[in-house]
């Protein structure tokens, strides 16, 4: 791909990955559509919060409890889902995923009891786990090697698209028509994608449908023991468990409580600090994309300048006499943004270290670092948070200051592990593969 390439519109991305073969555009975008429809179930109760608390009568924490559970359930599918494309092909899986996401929405709409609620928003997450892997899985399948990287930092960064989505129209919906109408109705546009996968999408440009070996437990086992032994995969989860949950923990419950109270801005700030780390994601995603592509053997070195520059970021931060100035901390949230689409290039890794029949097993395995990360970090600050405020609701910024500290630890096991298989992966090439790694400078 040009060097032009990374910054074009999605359209012309659109066109340019079609031009050699107009269903491989397709399948894309059907996939790509369904993975912004899965965000938008994802993220679809952020703007129903406070309707929830009413309707379903729950406090505050019964609330976070369903994003907690949705991310676990998320994150603890990803193996299984991995499994099961391998075996069915994505094409399977996605429909699966699109049919489990109508009757998730459609439960949640019509659930009158926290339970019902609670279990609906469980089945949004196993949902949800069955779309990103399928997807990642077609542009393997369909797209030349050298434009992969690309198209699949271009479907993470447009997937986020509906979270946006899933905030004003939302919003003005529940308003207007109340919540059953408005989760039943959006439920309902997983339908016509459900036809679209069906109708468009093929696993492969030579086959409709393909099917790996038949799924058993000795067969599933050898199979995530033979991904998990392998340090290119290890390196892919190491460098998603590292580059992602910053911002992830940001944007998912802490980043508005740290700006308003921890930094004292106001909710309009914080809410434009949050938009600025989206941007940065959106801008970011393509170019590395592209920097992945065009120097292959070059990716973990973009991983560890993205995880020391947010590492840096946080430190100037946490270590500011007083309130950090606004500028500081939009630099602080562009880094956390360029993270999100640097641990995207662990996918990268689970892509060229194994081989086709277990890259889903792998992908699988590589996704759940970030996620686990992700909650272990949320439930840390909760509980530093908490030990030190008595109680209290409202935290000040030395609080916070001693909460967000707890990342360190995190960034110290992932940067260790990082550095660790990139030093295996590269000797795993260079033993199995002398003429490639002779034609590389490492990985």
């Amino acid at each position: 791909m040009a060097r032009g390439g990374a910054t074009r519109s999605a359209a012309a991305l659109a066109a340019d990955v079609t031009g050699s073969s107009r269903s491989a555009g397709s399948v894309w975008l059907v996939g790509l559509a369904t993975y912004m429809l899965a965000v938008f179930h994802r993220s679809s109760l952020a703007v129903a919060g406070l309707i929830a608390v009413d309707r379903f009568d729950i406090s505050a924490a019964q609330l976070a409890t369903f994003t907690m559970l949705q991310l676990l359930v998320y994150a603890g599918m990803q193996i299984p889902v991995g499994l099961l494309v391998d075996r069915f092909g994505p094409r399977a899986v996605l429909s699966v995923g699109a049919v489990l996401m109508v009757i998730a929405q459609t439960g949640f709409a019509l659930a009158d009891s926290y339970g019902q609620a609670l279990a609906a928003r469980a089945l949004v997450g196993v949902a949800d786990a069955m779309t990103f892997i399928c997807v990642i899985r077609l542009v393997s399948a369909w797209f030349a090697p050298r434009r992969i990287p690309v198209v699949v930092q271009v479907t993470g960064v447009l997937g986020q698209l509906g979270s946006l989505a899933a905030a004003v129209p939302m919003t003005w919906a529940l308003t207007q028509f109340g919540w059953t109408k408005t989760f039943a109705g959006a439920a309902s546009v997983g339908l016509l994608l459900l036809v679209l996968v069906l109708v468009l999408v093929h696993d492969t440009p030579s086959a409709r449908t393909e099917r790996g070996r038949t799924l058993n437990l000795a067969h599933a086992r050898s199979t995530l023991r033979e991904s998990w032994a392998h340090p290119g995969t290890r390196l892919g989860f190491w460098s998603h468990f590292t580059s992602q949950f910053s911002a992830t923990v940001m944007g998912l419950l802490w980043g508005f409580p740290f700006f308003v109270q921890g930094e004292n801005k106001s909710d309009h700030t914080a809410g434009l600090l949050l938009s600025l780390m989206v941007l940065a994601v959106m801008v970011s995603g393509p170019l590395l994309g592209w920097r992945t592509a065009v120097r292959p053997w070059h990716r973990s070195t973009l991983v560890l300048a993205s995880v020391w520059s947010i590492v840096g970021m946080w430190t100037v931060v946490l270590l500011w006499p007083g309130e950090a100035p606004t500028a500081l901390l939009a630099v602080l949230v562009i880094a956390l943004g360029v993270g999100g689409p640097a641990s995207v290039i662990g996918f990268d890794f689970a892509r060229t270290f194994n081989p086709p029949d277990r890259l889903a097993s792998a992908t699988g395995i590589v996704n759940q670092g970030g996620f686990i990360a992700s909650l272990i970090l949320v439930i840390a600050i909760g509980l530093i948070l908490d030990l030190q405020a008595g109680g209290s609701a409202t935290y000040t910024r030395d609080e916070f200051r001693w909460a967000m500290s707890a990342q360190y630890v995190l960034w110290a096991v992932g940067l260790v592990q990082i550095w660790r298989y990139r030093r295996r992966a590269r000797a795993r090439l260079r033993s199995d593969d002398p003429e490639r790694w002779a034609e590389s400078s490492g990985s």
